[in-house]
Parts: C-alpha cells; structure tokens; sequence
C-alpha cells in the first residue's frame, strides 16, 4: 500500500474512533464523521486537492475541538505539519461562539494555505448541509446568519487558494442573498 493511503486510512480511522459517539444536528442525526469525510472528498475531487497533508488535516479538523484529542496527540502520530493545519482550524471553545466566530474572521487572512483550503471545504459542507437539512434547534434567522457570517469569513480572508471552491460558495452565497 502506498504511503499517503496508509496515512490516509489511519487518519480517518484515528477521526472515526474520537467522534465515534458524536451526531450531526440535523433530523436525521447523521454520524459526525461524515462531515470530516465529507470535507476531505470536496477537497480531493471537487479542488483537485491531492497533497497527504491537507487531506489528513482535514480528516481530522474537528478532532482537537469537539473531542478529547489534543494537539500534541495529532502531532505525535501524524506530524507537525497537519497538527499546524488542525491547530488553525480548531476555534477555541474555552471562549463564546460569538467570540470564536469574530476571531474565525479575523484570523482568516492570515491562514496558511493549507488551512485556508481545508476551511473553505468546511464552510462548503456546512452550507450545503444547511440547505438540504436545517437542524431541529435552528430557526430561519439562525440559517441565515450563518450564511451571512459565513461569507463574512469567506471575504476576510480565504479567497484565493481555490477557485473551484469558491465558485461553489459564491453560488451559495447569490441562493442566500448574502453576497451580489
């Protein structure tokens, strides 16, 4: 077996067993671990995203924020170049969510391009999984907010690393009326 599938395989296995208890919000209650394969397939098949790294990170970009895993535990089995991408996609949830969303716009420019990759391709499945299933607890202004605040974070800072990534956005955006 290739190296980068091994590597690949380990980091979804490694996903799979932290969010092993943990569901989406939506009706259905989807097991979380769809969303983080979910953003590694955009970032492969719809950007053209191959590099071992990135899609590693973006296995395990929930790991260290909504689960027990902690940097140095990315960092120790898969190195410190995915646990740097982690490390900048991972809010802080010591801080209030209006606190981690303002910082997610302020920090967004300064991103590597690897993390600004692997956040536009959360912020992809995210909307797409608002528009086809609101979860139970959201209202329409809740929807929409977050469709606003997302392109908020989209414009700050991440444009630039992938366009077809950004095209899909700004078709999301034009459906929300949240940009031109």
């Amino acid at each position: 077996m290739e190296p980068a599938i091994a590597t690949l395989l380990e980091a979804a296995d490694f996903a799979a067993v932290k969010h092993k208890d943990q569901r989406r919000k939506d009706k259905c209650q989807t097991p979380y671990i769809n969303h983080p394969i979910g953003v590694a397939r955009i970032l492969s098949h719809e950007a053209s995203i191959h590099e071992t790294d990135v899609l590693v990170a973006a296995l395990l970009h929930d790991t260290v924020e909504d689960t027990d895993c902690t940097h140095e535990e990315i960092e120790a089995k898969f190195g410190e170049k995915v646990s740097s991408i982690v490390r900048e996609c991972s809010d802080d949830k010591t801080l209030a969510k209006a606190e981690r969303k303002r910082l997610q716009i302020v920090h967004a420019p300064h991103a590597s391009r690897e993390a600004k990759l692997v956040k536009l391709a959360d912020k992809l499945y995210n909307l797409r999984d608002l528009e086809q299933s609101t979860p139970e607890c959201w209202d329409a202004q809740r929807v929409q907010e977050y469709f606003s605040w997302s392109a908020d974070v989209v414009d700050a800072g991440l444009r630039g690393v992938s366009e077809p990534m950004e095209k899909e956005l700004n078709g999301i955006f034009r459906r929300r009326d949240v940009r031109p």
